[in-house]
């Protein structure tokens, strides 16, 4: 198997005991991942966007992590912001504005 570029990790609050229940869920996180894909299919990205378990930073959420460049993104809330992250990626770069961590 070859392995993606990239690695896009966007917390959907599930808890090991059951149901998704954290801000990141209820802030809209799981309507935004078929976007994501698609969008980032549509650039040419070679990525894997992953749904997640909580990362526990709830009061950032939505929050998604790029990996291997380990960007933490936080108020992940719309395709408009997806996007400008997308455009940094493409230039192997950060979208500075959204970034959760150093």
């Amino acid at each position: 198997m070859k392995k993606p570029e990239y690695q896009i990790l966007v917390c959907n609050s599930y808890r090991v005991a059951g149901d998704a229940q954290g801000a990141c869920n209820k802030k809209g996180a799981s309507d935004l991942l078929q976007y994501m894909q698609e969008e980032a299919v549509d650039r040419g990205l070679d990525v894997a966007v992953t749904s997640t378990a909580c990362l526990n930073v709830c009061a950032q959420g939505p929050v998604m992590v790029i990996q291997p460049n380990n960007y933490w993104y936080g108020g992940i809330d719309s395709e408009e912001k997806i996007d400008e992250i997308l455009d940094a990626l493409e230039k192997n770069s950060a979208a500075e504005e959204y970034l959760i961590s150093d």
